[in-house]
C-alpha cells in the first residue's frame, strides 16, 4: 500500500460502499452509535455472506501477502517443537503463532499503512455524502418541470448501489410533506416521487413519525392501485419494513395489509369462484398471492419476537388475521357457497398450516388465539370441520363405488409444473390445511374446549371424539399408497398420512390421549377393518395391507402406555370381570386376528406381497401386551406363543435353504430378495418370542416352544450389532438377559450363545487390555473412583447376570485354574476366570499378571460384595472357593514388617475393601444386627477407626446390640392368620384368604409380623403355590441340562412364584 493510487482509492470506496449497503438495515435499526459499532464488530458471526464481500476478500489477500510468510515460518517452528514435546495441543499452537505474528515488524507496518489508507477512503466517502446531500436539498427547493419521474427504476430494491440514498434521514416536516404528496388525490407523478423518497428513508423513521397513521391509510388505499408496478413497490416497502423493524412497529404494517385484503375480498370487484378453479399465472391472481404470501411469511416470523412486547400488540396481529380468514359472503348472496375465500389462498401457500402451529406453540400466544377463536371467530373452526366432513363423505362414496381414489389424490401432484388448479384440487388443498389445523388445535386442552360445535347441516353437535373417529376412518377410506417415484414426493399430503401424523401426536401427548383416544368409539373405528376381516364381511378398502399396518402402528403406540394398555385389556371396565360382562375387549379382537394372520386364514390377504409386514405389525401390538403380567394373563388362553413358535419352525426350515453370502461378492446378487424376506421374517418371529421372557411365566412359555436357544442367539447377535431397541419399548435386551439369568436353562443358553464370553472379554479390555495389541495414542486417565465410569456398565451387566440360578449353573463343581504363571495377554472367557483373576488373588503370578492390580482387584471385591448379598450364592462361593479364608490370608500378608515380627495392618484401598467384605459375609443381618465398616477415611489422627482382622472371631464392635423385644401382644386378626397357616387342609381360595388377612394385620399392627412368624408365613405360602397347578409358573419335569440330578431336586423351589 506504499504505492496507493487514485484507482486503488476508488476501488476501496466501491468495496466499502458495497459492504455498508449490505448491512445498512442492521445499522439503521441500531438505537445508538455504540450498538452500530457492536454490530459491525460481530458481523462475521451474524452475517452468513461475510466472507463473500469484496472488501473482506481484499483484506484477506492483503494480509496474506504482507504477513503470510511470518505465519508460515512461526507455524513450522511450533510444529517442530510440538514433535519434541515442547508444545502440545492445537489451541496452544494457534495462540503461539498469533502472538508471534502480532509482535512482528511486518504486522506493525501493515496495520500502520492500512490505517492511513482507510482514513483517506472514509474521509472521501463522507465528503461525497455531504455533497450529495446538499445537491438533493437544492433540487428539492427548485421546481422540477420537465423531469422524468424515474418510476421505471426500482429505487426500492435492496440492491440499490447509491451509498448516500441508504442514509437519507428525514425531518418531521419532510415526512409530513411526504404524506401529503402520497394522498390518493395527488397526481400520479407526485405519488410516484413520494414513493421513491419513502423507499430510501429508514423504515424506523417512517414508523416512529407523527405522520405514520395518515401515511398508513394512504398506503392501504394505494395497494388497490390499478398500476401493478406501483402497488408492488408498496409491497416491497412492506417487506423491507418487516425485515428491518421491531415487532411493535411492523404490527401496524401487517394489520394495514390484512385490512386491505379483507376489504378487497368483500368488495364487488372480487369475483373468483371455487368451481371455476384458479389460474395463478393470471396477473391479478399472482398479485393477490404475493400479498398473502407476504402476510404468511410474517405470520411465521412474528412468534419469535412478539413475546418481548405487550400482549395487545400480538392480539392486534392475531385478530386481524382471524378476521381476514373468516371473510365470507352473506348467506343470501347467490355466490356464497362457491366463494373462494382467503383461507383457500393461504392454504395454497402454507398447506400444512405451519403458521397456526407456530402461533399455538407457546402458551403466551396460544391463549390469545384460542380466546379469540372462542369469542369471535369460531366460524373459522366450523368451516374447517365442515370441510373435513364433506371431504370424508366424498372419499367414502368413492370407495363404496369401487372408484379409484388414488387417481384423484395424485391429480393435483405431478412432476410437471402446473399453473392452474381445478375446483376439486382447491377443495383438497383446503382439506389438507383444515386437517392440519384441527390436528394441532385438538392437542391442547384450550382447543378441545371449543368443542362440541354445531354445524348447519348436522343435527347432532360434532365432538372431539367424532373428529378422532373421522381421522381414524380416513386411514382406511383413503389409505396411503405404496411407495412409488410419484407418491414418495406427495405422500405427506395424503389424507391417511396426515391423519396418522395427528393420531401419532395424540399418542405422544399423555394428557390428551387418556381423554380423547381411550374411548370405545375411537378403538372400534381403529378395529373396524380387523373385525370385518374376522367376520368375513366384504371390505371396501383400497390398499388393505397398508391400512392394517397403519392401524397396528396406532394400536402399538396405545399399548405402549400403561393407561392405553389397560383400556385395550379391559375397555371402560376397571377389571377383567367387568370387561367380560360388557363383551370382548380390543385385546381379544387383536389376538384372534393375529392368530389368523399367522395361520394364513385371511383369504383377502393371501398372497399379498407385504403380508409378512402386516403380520409383524400385529405381532408387535401383541408383544406390547404380553410383555406385562396382566397382558400375558389375557393372552395365554389363545396360545399365541404356540402359533408364533409354529410359524418360526416353518420359516427356519425355509431359511436353511438360503445360501450363505460369499465373501468378496455382492450380497444382493448372491441372495435373492425372497430369501432376504425369509430371513427378515424369521428374525421378526424370534424377536417376538424373545420378548416373552420379559415375565417369569412368559419365559416358561418360551421354553415350551423349544426356541429358547435360538432366541438367545438372536439376542446376542443383535447386541453385537448394537441395534437400537424400539422407541416404544420400556426395556431392552439387557433386561431380558437379567430375566433369563433367573433360570438355569436361560443361563445355559446365555453361555452357549457366547454372550457371557463377550461380556467378560469386554470387561477385561476396559480393566486391563484387549485381545489386539492396539497402538495407544495417549495413555488412559488414572481412575479416581473405585469403579471407573468406563467399567460401570460392565459391572451392572455382571450383577444382573449373576443371580443364584445362574451362579449355580455356571460355577457349580467348577474349580478355579490357579495356574503357576499367567500371560499378560491371557484374557478371561468365563465367570470362573473372573473369580480367579480379580477376586481370589492368592499368588504372586496372579498379581503380577495385572497391569492395573489395585483397580482390577477392587472391581472384583466390589463384585463379590454384591454377589454375597444373596445367601445361597455366598454359601456356594464359601464352600467351593473358601473366599473368606482367601481374604483373611491377604489381610494377614498386608502388614508392616518389624524386627519383632508382623506389625500393624497397612491401610490402603484394598485392605479397607477386604475388611468391608469380610464383615459383610461373616455377619448375617440388617443394620440393627451388624455394623458395616465404612470405605472412606476420616480426617484427623485416626483416619480409619475400624479394627482390621486376619482371623476369626470378628471384633465385637461389628456386632450391634440387639434390644430386648417387648412381649408380643397378639390380637384376633393375627391369631386368625396363624391358624390359617397351621391348618392342614387348604380349602378353595385359601391363598386369597391369607392375602386379605395378611393385609388386614399389616394395616392395623405392621410391627406384629416379624422374625419367626414372617419366615413361617413365607415358607407355608410358597409351599402351597408350588403344589398348586394353577399358580405354578414352571413345571417340575426332568431337566436335560447339566447336573440334571441336582436340578430335579431343586427346580420345584427355583421355578415357583
Amino acid at each position: 500500500m506504499s504505492q496507493f493510487t487514485s484507482e486503488d482509492e476508488a476501488l476501496l470506496q466501491s468495496m466499502l460502499r458495497q459492504l455498508l449497503q449490505s448491512v445498512k438495515e442492521k445499522i439503521t435499526g441500531a438505537p445508538s452509535v455504540e450498538c452500530a459499532e457492536e454490530i459491525l464488530l460481530h458481523l462475521e458471526e451474524t452475517d452468513e455472506n461475510f466472507h463473500n464481500y469484496e472488501f473482506v476478500k481484499y483484506l484477506r489477500q492483503y494480509i496474506n501477502n504482507t504477513v503470510g510468510s511470518v505465519i508460515e515460518e512461526e507455524t513450522e517452528k511450533c510444529t517442530s517443537a510440538q514433535s519434541q514435546g515442547e508444545v502440545s495441543g492445537y489451541d496452544t499452537l494457534v495462540q503461539h503463532v498469533t502472538k508471534k505474528t502480532r509482535e512482528s515488524k511486518e504486522y506493525t507496518e501493515m496495520m500502520h499503512a492500512l490505517k492511513n489508507v482507510m482514513m483517506v477512503v472514509v474521509e472521501s466517502l463522507i465528503n461525497k455524502f455531504e455533497e450529495d446531500r446538499m445537491r438533493n436539498k437544492e433540487l428539492d427547493s427548485k421546481p422540477k418541470k420537465g423531469r422524468q419521474s424515474g418510476y421505471d427504476t426500482d429505487n426500492c430494491s435492496d440492491s440499490d448501489s447509491s451509498f448516500n440514498q441508504s442514509y437519507t434521514f428525514m425531518s418531521q416536516e419532510q415526512l409530513q410533506l411526504l404524506v401529503e404528496r402520497f394522498d390518493p388525490v395527488q397526481p400520479k407523478e407526485v405519488r410516484q416521487k413520494a414513493l421513491q423518497t419513502l423507499c430510501i428513508a429508514p423504515p424506523s423513521d417512517i414508523l416512529n413519525s407523527e405522520s405514520w397513521p395518515n401515511l398508513r391509510k394512504h398506503l392501504t388505499m394505494s395497494l388497490s392501485d390499478p398500476d401493478a408496478a406501483f402497488s408492488e413497490k408498496i409491497l416491497r416497502f412492506y417487506a423491507k419494513t418487516f425485515s428491518s423493524s421491531p415487532f411493535n412497529m411492523t404490527r401496524e404494517v401487517y394489520t394495514s395489509l390484512a385490512r386491505h385484503l379483507e376489504l378487497y375480498f368483500l368488495s364487488g370487484e372480487y369475483s373468483l369462484r371455487i368451481s371455476a378453479g384458479l389460474d395463478v399465472s393470471n396477473a391479478d391472481v399472482n398479485r393477490l398471492l404475493k400479498k398473502i404470501r407476504l402476510l404468511n411469511e410474517y405470520q411465521k416470523e412474528a412468534p419469535s419476537s412478539w413475546i418481548r412486547h405487550p400482549e395487545k400488540y400480538m392480539e392486534e396481529v392475531v385478530e386481524s388475521t382471524l378476521s381476514l380468514l373468516s371473510v365470507k359472503r352473506e348467506p343470501d348472496h347467490p355466490a356464497s357457497p362457491d366463494f373462494l375465500s382467503p383461507i383457500y389462498f393461504l392454504a395454497l401457500l402454507d398447506i400444512k398450516a405451519v403458521w397456526f402451529k407456530k402461533w399455538t406453540h407457546a402458551y403466551y400466544s396460544r391463549t390469545v388465539v384460542f380466546r379469540l377463536l372462542e369469542k369471535k371467530y369460531k366460524s373459522l373452526i366450523n368451516a374447517a370441520v365442515q370441510q373435513c366432513l364433506d371431504y370424508f363423505e366424498f372419499c367414502k362414496a368413492a370407495v363404496n363405488t369401487n372408484s379409484k381414489i388414488s387417481e384423484f389424490s395424485q391429480q393435483h401432484c405431478s412432476d410437471k409444473q402446473n399453473f392452474s388448479y381445478t375446483g376439486s384440487e382447491l377443495q383438497h388443498i383446503y382439506f389438507v390445511h383444515s386437517l392440519c389445523l384441527l390436528g394441532r388445535l385438538l392437542i391442547y386442552k384450550q382447543g378441545r374446549n371449543l368443542f362440541p360445535i354445531k354445524l348447519k347441516n348436522k343435527k347432532d353437535s360434532v365432538t372431539v371424539t367424532d373428529l378422532l373417529v373421522l381421522f381414524t376412518q380416513l386411514i382406511y377410506y383413503f389409505p396411503s399408497h405404496q411407495k412409488t417415484a410419484l407418491t414418495t414426493q406427495t405422500e405427506s399430503y395424503s389424507p391417511a398420512s396426515l391423519a396418522m401424523e395427528i393420531l401419532q401426536a395424540f399418542c405422544d401427548q399423555a394428557g390428551c390421549t387418556a381423554e380423547c383416544l381411550y374411548t370405545d368409539a375411537v378403538i372400534d373405528a381403529l378395529l373396524h377393518p380387523v373385525q370385518s376381516l374376522l367376520s368375513g364381511k366384504e371390505v371396501y378398502i383400497n390398499c388393505l395391507e397398508t391400512t392394517l399396518i397403519d392401524v397396528a402402528d396406532i394400536l402399538a403406540r396405545i399399548a405402549a402406555v400403561e393407561d392405553g394398555l389397560s383400556f385395550l385389556l379391559y375397555g371402560d371396565g376397571e377389571n377383567e370381570k367387568t370387561a367380560k360382562e360388557d363383551g370382548p375387549t380390543a385385546v381379544h379382537v387383536i389376538v384372534q386376528f393375529t392368530k389368523k394372520l399367522l395361520h394364513d386364514d385371511i383369504s383377502l390377504l393371501s398372497g399379498a406381497e407385504i403380508l409378512p409386514v402386516v403380520k409383524g405389525a400385529f405381532i408387535f401390538v401383541c408383544r406390547q401386551m404380553y410383555r406385562t403380567c396382566e397382558g400375558l394373563q389375557m393372552l395365554i388362553p389363545y396360545g399365541l406363543h404356540e402359533s408364533i413358535g409354529e410359524a418360526w419352525k416353518k420359516t427356519s426350515l425355509l431359511s436353511e435353504r438360503v445360501p450363505t453370502p460369499v465373501t468378496g461378492t455382492d450380497s444382493t446378487s448372491s441372495i435373492s430378495l425372497e430369501s432376504k424376506n425369509i430371513l427378515l421374517w424369521e428374525e421378526t418371529l424370534l424377536d417376538a418370542l424373545l420378548n416373552y421372557s420379559a415375565t417369569s411365566k412368559g419365559l416358561f412359555l418360551l421354553h415350551g416352544t423349544g426356541a429358547l436357544n435360538d432366541c438367545v442367539n438372536f439376542m446376542f447377535s443383535s447386541l453385537s450389532k448394537k441395534l437400537q431397541t424400539n422407541e416404544y419399548e420400556e426395556f431392552g435386551n439387557r433386561v431380558i438377559v437379567t430375566q433369563m439369568a433367573t433360570t438355569p436353562t436361560g443361563a445355559v443358553a446365555l453361555q452357549s450363545s457366547g454372550f457371557i464370553k463377550a461380556l467378560v472379554t469386554e470387561l477385561w479390555a476396559l480393566l486391563e487390555c484387549g485381545k489386539d495389541d492396539l497402538r495407544i495414542t495417549q495413555p488412559k486417565s488414572t481412575p479416581v473412583d473405585p469403579i471407573d465410569q468406563s467399567c460401570q456398565k460392565s459391572f451392572l451387566s455382571l450383577i444382573n447376570l449373576l443371580t443364584y440360578p445362574a451362579v449355580l449353573e455356571l460355577l457349580s463343581q467348577q474349580d478355579i485354574p490357579n495356574k503357576p504363571m499367567y500371560s499378560f495377554r491371557e484374557v478371561p472367557t468365563d465367570i470362573t476366570d473372573i473369580i480367579d483373576r480379580l477376586i481370589i488373588l492368592n499368588s504372586e503370578a496372579k498379581i503380577h499378571s495385572l497391569f492395573n492390580y489395585e483397580q482390577s482387584h477392587i472391581f472384583g471385591l466390589r463384585l463379590l460384595n454384591v454377589l454375597c448379598c444373596e445367601l445361597n450364592t455366598l454359601l456356594l462361593l464359601e464352600t467351593q472357593y473358601h473366599v473368606s479364608q482367601a481374604l483373611l490370608t491377604a489381610q494377614a500378608e498386608n502388614v508392616t514388617e518389624t524386627p519383632e515380627g508382623p506389625g500393624d495392618f497397612i491401610i490402603d484401598g484394598l485392605s479397607v475393601e477386604r475388611n468391608h467384605v469380610l464383615v459383610r459375609i461373616n455377619l448375617i443381618g440388617g443394620p440393627q444386627e451388624r455394623i458395616l465398616p465404612l470405605r472412606e477415611l476420616d480426617k484427623g489422627s485416626d483416619p480409619y477407626p475400624w479394627p482390621m482382622f486376619s482371623s476369626f472371631p470378628l471384633p465385637k464392635c461389628y456386632l450391634a446390640e440387639i434390644p430386648r423385644k417387648a412381649e408380643l401382644r397378639q390380637d384376633k386378626d393375627l391369631d386368625k392368620l396363624l391358624s390359617l397357616l397351621k391348618s392342614p387342609e387348604k380349602q378353595s381360595g385359601w391363598a386369597e384368604i391369607c392375602r386379605k388377612q395378611f393385609c388386614k394385620v399389616m394395616k392395623s399392627r405392621p410391627d406384629a409380623i416379624s422374625g419367626k412368624i414372617l419366615a413361617e408365613l413365607i415358607e407355608t405360602f410358597v409351599l402351597h403355590l408350588s403344589e398348586s397347578q394353577s399358580d405354578c409358573c414352571f413345571s417340575t419335569g426332568s431337566y436335560k441340562g447339566e447336573n440334571s440330578k441336582r436340578k430335579a431336586d431343586k427346580e420345584k423351589t427355583l421355578f415357583s412364584n
